[in-house]
This record gives C-alpha cells, structure tokens and sequence, in this order.
C-alpha cells in the first residue's frame, strides 16, 4: 500500500484553527505516516508553528514532522526551537533554510546563525534526536546555477544526516523521474518523496508555479483555463492530480506527499481515487 503525508501551515486566526483541525479530522483517518506543519517566511510563524505541533501531536496522535528555518534566528535560538518540540515527544524535523522576510531582496544569514541548510541539519544530526527531512528541487531551484547544482546540493544535506526528501510540486510524472535517477546516479540513495499539490485554485497554482520555479505544461494550462469557465476546475484537478500519483506509483514511488493548504477536501479525494481509504475514526485525545 502506498504510504501518504500531508503538509498544513499553522493557524492564524480563529477561522484558521477551524480549518486545521477539520484538516486532521478528514485526512487522519486515512493514517499518514507523518503529517508536516510549515514555518511562515522569515520566521513568522515561530510561535503558531510550535502549538500548532504540539497540539497536532497531543491531541489527535499523528506524528508530526515540524518545519525548521534558519531565517531570523541565531543557532542557539534555532536549536532551542528544536529543543522545545523534543520536549513534547515530537522528533522529527523538516529542515529548511527558509525563505526571507517579505520585501527583502533575498536570504540572509543572521550574524550568528545558520549559514545553510546543510549547516542545521549538520547541527540537528548532532543532537542524535531526530528524524531530518529536507527539501528538494526536482525542477531548478530559482537561485541555483543549474539542477546539478541542486542535486549537489541535496546530496551535501544527505550526507549531513538528513533521511529522506521531500520535493517542490511538479505537473509530470516525468519530471520526478529525471530528478529521481539523477539524484540515483549522484549517489544518493535516500528516499525521495515527491511533493503533490492538487490545484485547489488555479491562479494561486500560478503565482506559487512561478515563484518556485516550477513548469507548467501547456496543455495543463488549458485545461485549467477551460475548466474555470466550464465551472469544472475541482473535478479536473482530482483527475489531474490522480493520474499525476498512479503514474508516480506505476514508476515505483511508494510514498506521496501531499501539500494540502489547509483544504482537505481535494487531497482526501485523490486518495480515496487511489484507493488509499480510511482504517479508522480518527478520536482526538483530551
């Protein structure tokens, strides 16, 4: 059976919680094997970020992979950070170098923080308490010379004790294989998780496609385009979505990762589509 896990972002506001907390209801019956909860950009999220963990791993039993940047925050900060979610039992980590504060002209280094990626889960590996996750590239980082920079990259937080990787969105299947065998054939034998984001909003899909460097395949596009205006836009991206995984799961991938945005219901579709199905209720802990 093909193993499954779902990102969500922490909570803002009232509405927000709502929202996450239906998250977990829909999507952990159907019993990932993590689930992972983002860091805003430039650190935004910190606090948010902690009890949105914490309360996840506490109350509804999931295990719970927390984001860790290293923007905005010296080391020992950082490490406290991480220090505090062992502290609840959570023990795994998705390290990150993070994305830098709105309206800055790029990633900074804080004086006396992490310089890289590869320099926290250096740090993190240390510890000998976690599990590490990092990201990565299947298509061109937006700031990296070339992809084999990004698998030499890759292979660099690999070797510095990181377990597995999880990948930017992608449209084809192909594209995750190329990345695959070129990751193969550099020498890294990690699992690399593939990352799916089923298109809840086309013009969002767009505006993410664009920062992050990934394509968008013309015929896509159309049919996106021609679904808006069909008011068809959810049943195509179910589609789009499960073939995208039964194609990935026909190569050999056996386990996805979805990026939800805190709306489960496209995600819990596809799954169901791939007959990934609920073992049971989930009960939330008092």
């Amino acid at each position: 059976m093909t193993a499954v896990s779902f990102e969500f972002f922490p909570p803002k506001n009232l509405e927000g919680s709502f929202r996450l907390w239906d998250c977990c209801n829909v999507l952990g019956p159907l019993a990932p094997e993590f689930v992972s909860v983002t860091y805003g950009a430039g650190g935004t999220t910190r606090t948010l970020t902690h009890d949105a963990v914490a309360t996840i791993h506490k109350h509804y039993g999931l295990t719970v992979a927390a984001h860790l940047t290293c923007v905005e925050a010296t080391r020992e900060e950082t490490l406290a950070i991480a220090d505090s979610y062992a502290d609840v039992g959570v023990t795994e980590i998705v390290a990150l170098r993070g994305d830098p504060p709105k309206g800055s002209d790029g990633f900074r280094a804080h004086d006396n923080g992490f310089a890289s990626s590869v320099e926290l889960v250096e740090a993190l590996a240390r510890t000998g308490k976690f599990t590490i996750r990092v990201g990565a590239y299947p298509e061109k980082h937006p700031e990296a010379a070339d992809a084999r920079a990004d698998i030499e990259f890759l292979k660099r937080k690999i070797d510095a004790g990181a377990s597995s990787a999880i990948t930017q969105f992608f449209f084809q299947p192909e594209t995750f294989f190329r990345f695959r065998d070129a990751c193969v054939k550099a020498g890294i034998t990690a699992p690399i998780l593939p990352g799916i984001l089923p298109v809840e909003s086309w013009a969002g899909v767009q505006r993410l496609s664009a920062r992050c460097g990934t394509h968008i395949p013309e015929t896509t596009a159309h049919a996106f385009e021609n679904a808006q205006r069909d008011g068809t836009t959810e049943l195509l991206a179910v589609a789009t979505a499960t073939s995208l995984c039964d194609r990935l799961i026909q190569g050999g991938v056996e386990h996805l990762h979805f990026y939800t945005l805190n709306k489960p219901a496209l995600t819990r579709d596809v799954c169901l589509a791939l007959g990934i199905t609920p073992k049971a209720r989930l009960q939330a802990v008092a």
